[in-house]
């Protein structure tokens, strides 16, 4: 066969094999409904208390918003709380609502609400969906979170309770307003908010009808409390000043690129998938004697090998299943590397300290703090006590598959802060739970995004959004078969767009045309299968179901 050939051939196989795996490729945008016209004014005839089963809710305002230049709709700007301080926004179109709910999650340890920008469902209004937010039951106390110390009840609700009361809130409310619950409800967030749509399907199976968790922090207590104390101490030195410093991580990641770039078959300036990566710091160690910012000291090579194996005990247990994935170096700036933003601390540093003294370990008994911190499994199971509230690593979504519910899993491959591999983890574990892949895509994939950073930016791609996607799913059926990722230079423009299809299958280059065009690339399998189950120290704890609120 002419090898130039042989990726239209793999495009024809992989496309029968994509008909008979996932279903026939249908597009995604999905058409809204007709506008649903409010049938109580905006105001304070809305303000009032709503007796709900566990989740007794108050508006506290309510006001018109008019629209914005085209880029918004005009909206009734709703504010409130659950008890007993769930507060929470919800933005409720006046003129262009078809019917859509979607729910956005929070990062981090929240106590705020962000901000809520309208999303793109594939219609042709603008802001035709209603929109909510919460701050998960507290408000931030900037670099120390001592809410959490003594106060049992904030706690669940920033481990599980406040995404699913919002929910109840928001549907009553938007009833009350339009005369009608929505027709379809949608959660859709990244991080600790990835965590909380896992939550949401596991615990809370007929709150939403189809639910995207982006870079989940699923598991919660090994991640906050084990993995990001690991990244801090690992590269502090004994007088607190960091080992690998920010101005050496350029030409670390240089060389990661540079000896991983054609692994994937295509000289593109990235790594698709760095599981394929073999690359041992030491090639860029520094002369004997030398500490240049385009090298490592022998000591930097040490803590580099030691970020990419990730952590285990004194016994050789993994105590968390990821590590630094290569490509993700330029992402240590501010993540393992300190951060002028927190008080000349890494986050790494910062989640991991406020985790352990404040959060981790059940109120009244001994708790620990960075310094304090040992990596071992007794530490590591005395954090389970309190984890398992917050942890969204159940394998059961059997209630929120039956009532038809759909899932999209995705993860940045060159994520800093909370690792890749963790969610390819979770993604194997629930396909063998749930009769195997070709099964569990019937209702939920996971997309792999090459060369993204944590929930967004990167090196090479920096955007993706699949909500669209899940609408056109939930609606239509029409299950995604790829969603396209993009990335964009100093002004703004797309400079590439790439295919994501569903893991494990991998954008090829079809030989023809530009190389930074989405059109130009076809799905394939992996060059080679790869176990993607990790065997770690917390590997019970996907047979553990989480608590339910009322």
């Amino acid at each position: 066969m002419n090898p130039r050939a042989l990726p239209r051939f793999l495009a024809a196989t992989t496309t029968a094999l994509l008909i008979a795996v996932l279903g026939t490729p249908i597009p995604a945008v999905a058409a809204p409904g007709p506008v649903i016209e409010p049938v109580r004014e905006c105001g304070d005839e809305l303000e009032q208390r709503f007796d709900l089963p566990g989740a007794t809710t108050h508006v506290t305002s309510a006001e018109e918003v008019q629209a914005n230049d085209q880029s918004e709709p005009a909206y009734c700007d709703v504010h409130g709380y659950v008890e007993p301080a769930v507060t929470f926004q919800l933005r409720l179109p006046l003129q262009t609502f078809t019917g859509r709910y979607v729910q956005h999650g929070c990062g981090g340890f929240c106590g705020r609400i962000s901000k809520l920008p309208f999303p793109d469902c594939g219609g042709d209004l603008g802001g035709d969906v209603a929109i909510g937010a919460t701050n998960d039951g507290h408000v931030s106390q900037g670099l120390e979170e001592q809410w959490a110390a003594n106060n049992q009840a904030a706690r669940n609700d920033y481990f599980y309770r406040a995404p699913h009361v919002l929910s109840v809130a928001a549907k009553r409310i938007i009833t009350e307003f339009y005369g009608t619950p929505p027709k379809r409800s949608y959660f859709s967030s990244c991080s600790n908010g990835g965590r909380e749509g896992l939550l949401l399907a596991q615990r809370y199976p007929h709150d939403f009808d189809g639910i995207i968790a982006g870079a989940p922090a699923h598991a919660m207590g090994p991640l906050f409390g084990v993995y990001a104390p690991w990244l801090a101490r690992t590269n502090t030195a004994a007088n607190g000043e960091p080992i690998i410093t920010s101005d050496k991580l350029p030409a670390l990641h240089k060389a990661v690129v540079a000896a991983c770039d054609r692994r994937d078959g295509l000289a593109d300036g990235q790594i698709d998938d760095p599981r394929d990566c073999r690359f041992d710091p030491v090639q860029v160690q520094c002369p004997a004697g030398t500490d240049q910012p385009h090298c490592l000291t022998p000591r930097q090579v040490a803590v580099a090998r030691a970020l990419y194996a990730g952590p285990k005990d004194p016994n050789g247990r993994r105590l968390y299943p990821g590590w630094q994935t290569h490509g993700s170096e330029l992402g240590w700036d501010g993540i393992i590397t300190p951060s002028a933003g927190l008080g000349g601390n890494s986050f790494a540093a910062w989640l991991g300290d406020n985790y352990l003294k404040y959060v981790g370990f059940p109120i009244g008994t001994p708790h620990s703090s960075l310094a304090e911190a040992s990596f071992t499994a007794a530490e590591f199971h005395r954090l389970t006590a309190e984890g398992v509230k917050g942890n969204a690593m159940s394998l059961d979504l059997g209630a929120f598959r039956r009532a038809g519910g759909k899932l999209i899993l995705w993860h940045g491959w060159a994520d800093p802060q909370l690792p890749a591999t963790a969610t390819v983890d979770y993604y194997q574990r629930l396909s063998e739970r749930n009769g195997g892949l070709r099964e569990t895509q019937r209702w939920a994939r996971l997309f792999m995004v090459p060369t993204m950073s944590h929930c967004g930016g990167g090196y090479r791609l920096s955007e993706f959004d699949p909500l669209r996607e899940l609408v056109a799913w939930v609606e239509r059926g029409a299950a995604p078969d790829r969603v396209i990722a993009v990335g964009r230079d100093a002004q703004g423009a797309v400079s590439r767009s790439r295919p994501v299809f569903p893991h494990p299958l991998v954008a090829t280059y079809d030989g023809t045309g530009s190389i930074d065009h989405a059109a130009n690339f076809v799905p394939t399998p992996p060059r080679r299968p790869s176990s993607d189950t990790i065997r770690w120290i917390g590997s019970h704890l996907h047979e553990l179901p989480g608590p339910v609120a009322p």
